[in-house]
Parts: structure tokens; C-alpha cells; sequence
């Protein structure tokens, strides 16, 4: 199973892994990124890699 972790100090709430996320795993809430539906997650790491606050770390 995949844990996704998002560092709310770190992430701004901009939207990039909303955006980038091929299955559609995010969405934001009160202005900050929440994995809603980390059981489809792909383990592609688009999201860890195109974060620019380097928040998001996915682990396998």
C-alpha cells in the first residue's frame, strides 16, 4: 500500500499536483493539498517531482 504524505508547513496550496496527478489523488482544502484517494495512486511521483515546495513524498 502507498502512503502519501503531505508537509503542510511546506505546501502553499497552489494546485501543481491537482494538476499534475494522472488519477486525480488531491484536492485542496482550506488552501492546502489533501490526498483524498491515495488507494489508486499510481506511484508515477509526478506529484513529488513537479511539487515546488518539495512537500509531497510518496512511499511505497
Amino acid at each position: 500500500m502507498v502512503k502519501i504524505l503531505v508537509d503542510n508547513h511546506k505546501c502553499t496550496g497552489c494546485g501543481t499536483c491537482v494538476d499534475n496527478c494522472p488519477v486525480g489523488i488531491y484536492e485542496i482544502k482550506e488552501g492546502k493539498s489533501v490526498p483524498v484517494n491515495s488507494e489508486d495512486c499510481l506511484v508515477c511521483r509526478a506529484c513529488e517531482a513537479q511539487c515546488p515546495e518539495s512537500a509531497i513524498q510518496v512511499i511505497e
